[in-house]
This record gives C-alpha cells, structure tokens and sequence, in this order.
C-alpha cells in the first residue's frame, strides 16, 4: 500500500520578494505615529534621534545574529526551530504559542488598527463609537469601547487572509509592489520636509520634559515597534530561493535601509516642527506636510501612510502563518493547521487560523497599548533567540553555517543584555500589558504537555 504523498510548500521567493518582507513588514505605521511617543518621554529631538539609532543598531544586531541561523536552517517558522534546536521543543512551542496568540496576531491587529485611525482622515464617522462594553477591559481598567473603524480593520486582516490563501508567489509579488510604492511616498515626504519646509525656531527645540532611563527605554520601546519585522523574513524560509545567500542579505540590507529611511524622515519632521509641536500632534508626518504644503498634504501622508500599513499588513500575515504550520507538523499545535493546500502550496488553514485571531484582537485595545503588549512578549523570545547563536556553536559545532555573525560573540551579547533591559523596564512601565502577555505565554505549557502526550 502506498503512502499518501505529503504537499510541500514551495520555493517561489526571490531575493527582492525577501528584501521586501524585511523593508515592507518593518516600515508599516510607527514612523508615522511614534516620533510624539519617543519626543514626550526623551524630551528633545537630538535624543529622540539618539534612541532611534540605538533601536536600529540593535535591531541590527539581532539581524546580523539571525542571518546566521536562518542560512544554517531555512526551514518554515523562524525562531520557533532556532528555539527548539538550541533549547529544546518545548522553548520553541512557547515561542510559536507567543506568536499565535499574542506578539504576531497582535501586531496585525495593531497595524490594522493604525489603517483605520489614517482612514478617519477622510471619514471621521469611522471613530465613532457603536458600542461600549461595560467590563473594565479598556484602557487602564475603563468599559472597552467599540468603533466603526475596528470592523473595517477587522476585514482588512481576512481580505489580505484571502490574497495569501492563493499562494506565496501572489502575496510576495503584491509585496514587492507595495513596497516599492511606499517607499517612494516616503521619500517625497522626506524631500518636501527637508527640501521646501520652513525651519522652526532654534528656541523651541526641546519640549520640557526631562530625560530619565525609564523615558529613554519607553521611548526605546516606540522605536523598537517602528522597527518590530526584521525577522519575519526567516518565517517564510522555507519559501525562498537560495536561502544560504538570500535570507542573511535580505536580513542585513533590508534592516539597514530602514534604519537609513526612519533617521531621514525624522530629520524632515524635526527640520518643519519643534519637539514641542511633535509632542501634541497625533499624526506627525501629516502635521509637517499640512505645514509645508497645505491641506492635501496631510492627505497624501494619511494616503502613503494606508499604503505602508497595508504592505506591512501583507507581510505580516505572510510570513506569521509559518509559524503555527510549522508547530502542527512537529504535532505540538491543532493538526488540520499543517495542512498545506494542493493547488496554492500554502498553509491556508494557518493563514485563516492567525488571521481570524488577529481579526478578533483589534476590539481589544487601541494603538500604544497594543504596540507595548506586543512589544514586552517579542523581546522576551528574540533575546532567548539570539543566544541561541551561542548555544548552537557549541551544542551543534558541526552544523554547516554558510554565513557567520560578524564581530561574534560581541553582537548577540550586547543585543541578549540589552533585550533584558529592555523586558524589565517595559515590565515597570506597563505592568498591565506586559502581565497580560506573560499569562498568554505560560497558558500555553498544558496544552504543550497536551498535545506531546499525543504524539
């Protein structure tokens, strides 16, 4: 009796589709929306720009450092067999559960949620509330309110559920289109800021609030959200071509064009508007173009701001439903989720699965609580990851490593204490959101120890 042929997926990525995932993924909303956050907790532009180079060194480190597993194991789901491999299977469901329940079906549902606050730009009704629930699960302990925008983001998640259900080579085309898009918006903004922009007055340069290390690490915490998506690309390695080669220049190129877009376009905003005119604008890139060109201006940014959320949307659920595939095939998830579809080659239940979740996470909260809750329980896993560099050199010496972390073991080091810091501090300032993401994280041991006694 022959044994049914097992549907794999299929490598249908190219380089640019990979280098898109990084760009496209990372630049969604936080370089439109954090700068206020980053300016009222540092208090003057030179830091805000002090902490936005931090965030992208770090985060480069942590590029560099995943460079070398994702080209040593290009295998579907990322850090959930990086985990797995250095600490063993319980470490990486964790780190999959994480990802399911809270960090990456959060992070959809916190870029959906940003679409909808630039939509309100050309249809106010949007916020208005339909709904409120009378239980304390708002904004510290306050009746949770429900908006028209929440459902339009809502079907936002399921239409672009629907785009990858068709197959990788759909969405990382779309990917790569998009990206290509939203770069160039950025960049008129960019050229407008700094090129036809009225300087403001030197005298209002800082915005009066005093710098503390628990502001510059809050703050840290806005920027890493603006740079939250660098290693999504690993998630999808099982999908790429030549993945030795592309997966570490995707990840290394990719990371540092980010950097480079965000310091230039925060150079644009602070060239137009004082700390202080940053501190109290909701929208800041939108604030600066309706200063340098008027009222269309403003448009054109909430327009460039849709189009960026919608690629990071786009890559976000490409690349986060890899992960909870990849546990059902090791039998540690539900196990219709490893199903891959014959005709498309992709794991469509696990794309309709995340996303569904995602969908129902965007009545949860609004912007900065969502970005903090998904922030605290990401940082706890990329640090454990990123050692896992070091515990592989010696646990797996003779595992074929085609590119290897520069300046080793320097980098991961400095990148695992500063994620450690980073854990503690955002546990101190937000100790709601971050409990809230601890508790998701350990719900997941009985069902870890659930379904390995099943297998």
């Amino acid at each position: 009796m022959n044994e049914p042929k097992v549907i794999e997926l299929r490598r249908d990525l190219g380089l640019w589709g990979a280098i898109s995932i990084v760009v496209g993924t990372v630049i969604g909303s936080g370089i439109f929306l954090v700068p206020r956050a980053m300016v009222l907790r540092v208090g003057s532009p030179s830091m805000v720009f002090v902490v936005w180079v931090f965030g992208g060194l770090l985060s480069l480190c942590g590029a560099l450092s995943y460079a070398e597993l994702a080209a040593a194991m290009p295998e579907a789901g990322g850090e959930y067999v990086y985990l797995r491999e250095a600490y063993g299977p319980l470490w990486g469901f964790l780190y999959g559960w994480t990802q399911m329940w809270v960090a990456k079906s959060g992070s959809i549902a916190t870029l959906a949620t940003a679409f909808f606050y630039y939509l309100t730009t050309f249809f106010p009704l949007l916020d208005g509330v339909f709904y409120t629930v009378p239980l304390p699960l708002g904004a510290h302990g306050a009746p949770l309110d429900l908006r028209y925008g929440q459902l339009l983001a809502m079907a936002l998640i399921l239409f672009l559920a629907g785009v990858n259900y068709f197959g990788v080579k759909l969405g990382g085309e779309i990917q790569i289109i998009v990206t290509v898009v939203k770069v160039l918006l950025i960049a008129f903004i960019v050229v407008a800021g700094l090129g036809f922009g009225k300087a403001h007055a030197p005298a209002l340069a800082a915005s009066g609030h005093p710098l503390t290390i628990a502001g510059f690490f809050a703050a840290l915490v806005a920027a890493l959200w603006a740079y939250d998506g660098w290693n999504n690309v690993s998630m999808v390695a099982s999908e790429i071509r030549q993945p030795q080669r592309s997966l570490p220049l995707a990840l290394i190129g990719g990371t540092l064009a980010v950097i480079a877009i965000y310091l230039a376009a925060n150079a644009a905003y602070f060239h137009v508007l004082s700390a202080q005119q940053v501190g109290a604008s909701e929208r800041v890139a939108a604030e600066m173009m309706g200063r340098v060109v008027g009222g269309w201006g403003a448009n054109a940014v909430a327009i460039a701001a849709m189009i960026s959320i919608f690629a990071a949307l786009n890559g976000s659920i490409l690349t986060g439903a890899r992960v909870p595939y990849a546990m059902a095939r090791d039998g540690c998830f539900f196990a219709p989720v490893a199903k891959v579809n014959a005709a498309y080659r992709t794991p469509g239940v696990s794309i309709i699965a995340l996303s569904a979740w995602a969908a129902l996470l965007v009545l949860s909260g609004r912007y900065e609580q969502l970005f903090t809750y998904v922030i605290f329980a990401s940082w706890i896993l990329y640090g454990m990851t990123t050692a896992a560099v070091i515990v592989l050199r010696r646990k797996r010496p003779d595992l074929p490593r085609p590119y290897k972390t520069l300046a080793y073991p320097v980098l991961p080091v400095l990148f695992v204490l500063v994620a450690v810091l980073l854990v503690l501090s955002t546990l101190i300032d937000s100790p709601r959101e971050s409990l809230l993401g601890l508790g998701f994280i350990i719900l997941g041991l009985p069902f870890y120890y659930y379904w390995k006694r099943r297998t």
